[in-house]
């Protein structure tokens, strides 16, 4: 402020800067913009190291699939219905709090589930982060990918597989928490009558799962190619 002889008060020139500094800074951001500044921190927090788990969002079939990775594999697979926004949470309480969505960082997983979803991939090749699963139930996880592709498996055979035959309930536990379904297929283990069973992505997301198995034809979609 400057005081004139008369006593009037005017604004100086630094106060007018510093509104108008104010104002641009309050001023709403587009969205183009946001996510150059997302991108800025993702790329600066990667480069020094601040990344810890990355994630995006898979468009498909089923609905959105939120995906996550550390740097040592895909850690989290999981459908809308479990809440994307609580499951961010439990990541960041489970393994590190320094996540950020990094698109291009799980680029392969969103390939390679989109040919699957399209019928021309029966296995993923993708490097896996197991660490939410433990003792018996990393056990039943890591034995559900040798249920081969349009083939089933009653819970009580993988519990006799995975070595406790008696622990069937113990296996629908593992099922439903196992932290990467689709890619780890949890969903190909059924009820000893053949019936589906419960799945954490709801009934009709494993049943579509199996009929794209069974037919090689995608959910909604036009029937599959070759293998990958």
């Amino acid at each position: 402020m400057t005081a004139h002889e008369n006593g009037e008060i005017r604004p100086t020139a630094l106060t007018a800067r510093t509104t108008d500094a104010l104002a641009a800074a309050l001023a709403p951001v587009d969205d183009a913009t946001l996510d150059g500044l997302r991108t800025l921190l993702a790329e600066r927090a990667e480069r020094d190291g601040l990344l810890d788990v990355a994630y995006r969002t898979v468009d498909g079939p089923l609905g959105t699939l939120l995906v996550a990775a550390t740097p040592a594999g895909l850690v989290r697979v999981a459908f809308e219905v479990q809440d994307h926004a609580a499951v961010l949470a439990d990541l960041a309480a489970r393994v590190s709090p320094r996540v950020l969505a990094v698109p291009r960082r799980l680029d392969a997983v969103a390939r390679q589930l989109d040919e699957y979803f399209a019928g021309t991939r029966r296995r993923f090749d993708l490097p896996l982060d197991l660490r939410l699963s433990h003792g018996f139930r990393r056990a039943v996880v890591e034995h559900l990918a040798e249920i081969a592709y349009g083939r089933t498996a009653s819970y009580a055979q993988v519990a006799a597989a995975a070595g406790s035959p008696r622990a069937v309930r113990a296996v629908g536990t593992a099922c439903a928490l196992n932290p990467v379904p689709v890619v780890v297929p949890c969903h190909r283990v059924v009820r000893s009558d053949g019936t589906p069973g419960r799945y954490a992505g709801g009934a009709a997301a494993k049943a579509a799962l199996l009929a794209l198995e069974a037919d090689g034809v995608a959910p909604g979609g036009d029937r599959g190619g070759r293998p990958a």
